[in-house]
């Protein structure tokens, strides 16, 4: 069973928690989190400061880095990956996959999400509770598809793109970079990069503030 690092010890933490230990495959080691200001250990498992992940990479510890907000996540990846990190791939048992579907390093794919053939799924994305990645999708970095959100064929979203709970993005449309869809909107037309977008159709509304707003 392989060594698993958690770095980020808020909500979407502990789902990701829980999907380690449905699937059996990684051992959890550490919760990396800069809550921690020193290393505490319990037993063997380990609770940290982030900065500590340097002594865990020299053991060939794999990580994932457990934040919901896109560029924290980004941050936090290439800090790790300059550092020579390794990622891992979480699927859980309850998630639907097909064979042809690319998955990336870093990326989490919820309970009940389906992800259909020929997708391409980048870094350090989350596919989250019950979400529809439908066929030939690309799907860059650091993006995040919340709950219950539904990608039908051939739809495109780019790096740090964000498609909200419940939200629909019509066939062959385009999410450009750190984009915002809001929770239930439906998407009929591409949306630019760096905005938010809201409604039924969803309609641009403001530029994007996430990174702005949300705290790792």
């Amino acid at each position: 069973m392989k060594e698993i690092a958690i770095i980020g010890g808020g909500g979407h933490s502990k789902v990701i928690q829980d999907i380690i230990q449905a699937g059996e495959q990684y051992k959890p080691v550490a919760l990396l989190d800069d809550k921690y200001e020193a290393l505490q250990q319990k037993g063997e498992f380990i609770f940290a400061p982030i900065s500590d992940a340097v002594k865990l990479i020299e053991r060939e510890v794999e990580f994932v880095v457990a934040v919901g907000n896109n560029r924290v996540r980004k941050r936090l990846a290439e800090k790790l990956a300059a550092e020579r990190a390794r990622f891992a791939v979480l699927i859980h048992p309850a998630a639907v996959i097909s064979p042809s579907a690319v998955i990336e390093a870093g990326t989490v794919v919820m309970p009940g999400a389906v992800i259909q053939a020929d997708t391409v799924i980048g870094r350090h994305a989350i596919i989250n509770t019950a979400a529809v990645v439908e066929h030939d999708n690309r799907i860059e970095d650091f993006v995040h598809i919340s709950p219950r959100a539904v990608l039908t064929g051939n739809v495109e979203a780019a790096e740090g793109a964000h498609i909200g709970a419940g939200a629909v993005v019509i066939p062959g449309k385009k999410i450009g970079p750190w984009s915002v869809v809001g929770a239930g909107s439906a998407v009929i037309s591409d949306i630019p990069k760096e905005v938010t977008a809201a409604g039924t159709p969803a309609r641009i509304i403001q530029p994007a503030q996430e990174g702005v707003r949300s705290k790792a």
